[in-house]
């Protein structure tokens, strides 16, 4: 029962999104030309399967600093090393989250330079304590699949997800120990980060939060 709500919710609410009832989501280029070059986007079919949304099957590219960044309503930005914004980046960024907009961020193979500059930039533009630990009992543990922890790959402690709010609601959801679907992944190297070993249902989960807000 729980899963037929959800599905017409977001059923509903789909038109209002996305051009044609499909939602699109976006892989962003930022900092000049970094950008995601094998973040899988296996969870987009899993949702369609799973609730009927009609989502586009793959990301599309899309510029942090360009107007075109307004038009999808969930965006992933993922990397590896050390990046900076640009101050057109930073205002496109803010006014994108808190517009309704919704950014999954992802540090590539739990990149610890990715994690600091991630971080920095997040602080610098909503405040040193707007990333909190997101608790296991939030719904975008429950929205698709039941989740009761997050598999940490390689390293010895349980993960966890970072998020910041604006009006109560999430907007961001970050994981600095990688949220890379990796056997869904392609053109990828093993790099031997610790990407969550749910992914799939984790990304799963937040993108049918993101669209319920």
């Amino acid at each position: 029962m729980k899963q037929f709500i959800i599905m017409l919710l977001l059923l509903v609410s789909l038109p209002l999104m996305a051009k044609e009832g499909v939602v699109q989501c976006g892989n962003l280029i930022y900092a000049g030309t970094k950008t995601s070059r094998c973040f899988s986007d296996e969870f987009l079919s899993t949702v369609q399967q799973r609730t009927g949304i009609n989502t586009a099957r793959r990301f599309r590219a899309v510029r942090m600093d360009n107007d075109e960044l307004f038009r999808f309503p969930f965006v992933v930005m993922t990397g590896e090393g050390h990046f900076s914004l640009t101050a057109r980046e930073r205002e496109n960024l803010k006014k994108y989250v808190e517009g309704g907009g919704f950014l999954l961020a992802s540090a590539g193979c739990s990149s610890k330079e990715w994690n600091l500059s991630f971080r920095r930039e997040v602080e610098g533009l909503f405040g040193k304590d707007a990333l909190q630990p997101i608790a296991m009992s939030h719904p975008i543990f429950s929205t698709v699949f039941p989740i009761t922890s997050l598999q940490a790959g390689s390293r010895p402690t349980a993960g966890h997800l970072d998020g910041v709010n604006h009006n109560g609601k999430l907007v961001i959801i970050y994981s600095e120990d990688g949220l890379n679907d990796s056997a869904n992944s392609r053109n990828c190297c093993c790099c031997g980060g610790s990407e969550l070993g749910n992914a799939l249902q984790v990304n799963a989960n937040i993108l049918a939060y993101a669209l319920l807000r």
